[in-house]
């Protein structure tokens, strides 16, 4: 359960055995509280995109379910684009392991560990960029902690959320978790070599992907054999040509 949206409350339910009175359930002041609190990261990520604008910063929020390739992604794309500069905030709930496969490649990490919280906000990026003093016309990479639901809904201050899906997850997958596509800018659909191993159709995936996001840019991508990873890494260079 995130203890900041309330994902995992049972909201709505019902005590009715046939009395009336007022169980004084403190329903409202948990969701007053919670919207507070989404405000409050609102605020705070306005004036961390200011920032970064103002700065030449391009950062982006990579979003996927556990095991989808984020950090193999990020480990290729930092690699291929040896001549920018890349910043990476890792967010896991424990360990930092995947900090650890970042700082190898050279590129300068920092590890937010959230605990029981699903989803990093934009006090965690704060401190990560306090860390790391990213340069001008330089690339932020936020690696989201595993989740489709709760990341989608906090604003980190970035330029646009990514969702990273791997083939093997199923074609449905964006009409199962609609907000995340709704949300993203970019979808890049991973682990495509694997695609003569499962039942999966990837233009069906791109096409369930574009009912939710008619705007949506797709890039199929092997990460471990480079296919499709130059139009990838394109994109991101562009976004730095376009950091002011």
């Amino acid at each position: 359960m995130c203890r900041v949206c309330g994902c995992g409350d049972e909201v709505g339910h019902s005590h009715d055995a046939g009395h009336h009175h007022d169980h004084n359930h403190p329903q409202t002041r948990r969701i007053s509280l919670e919207t507070d609190l989404l405000a409050k990261n609102d605020r705070l990520a306005t004036a961390l995109r200011d920032r970064l604008v103002h700065d030449q910063i391009a950062a982006f929020n990579l979003i996927g379910a556990p095991g989808a390739g984020k950090t193999t992604l990020l480990e290729h794309t930092i690699r291929a684009l040896a001549d920018i500069s890349i910043s990476v905030i890792e967010g896991d709930q424990a360990t930092d392991n995947d900090a650890r496969r970042i700082a190898a490649t050279g590129c300068r990490v920092v590890q937010v560990n959230t605990g029981a919280g699903c989803h990093l906000d934009a006090t965690m990026i704060e401190r990560g960029l306090a860390e790391l003093a990213p340069s001008a016309r330089s690339l932020v990479l936020v690696e989201n902690v595993g989740n489709l639901v709760c990341p989608a809904l906090f604003d980190l201050g970035e330029r646009a959320k990514i969702v990273v899906m791997s083939v093997t997850e199923g074609e449905d997958k964006p009409l199962k978790y609609p907000h995340v596509f709704r949300a993203a800018s970019v979808l890049v659909l991973t682990k495509a070599d694997l695609l003569p191993h499962v039942d999966v159709d990837p233009a069906r995936c791109i096409e369930n992907a574009r009912r939710i996001n008619p705007n949506l840019e797709v890039f199929p991508v092997s990460a471990t054999r480079g296919n499709g990873l130059a139009e990838w890494c394109g994109w991101l260079r562009a976004q730095i040509g376009g950091a002011r």
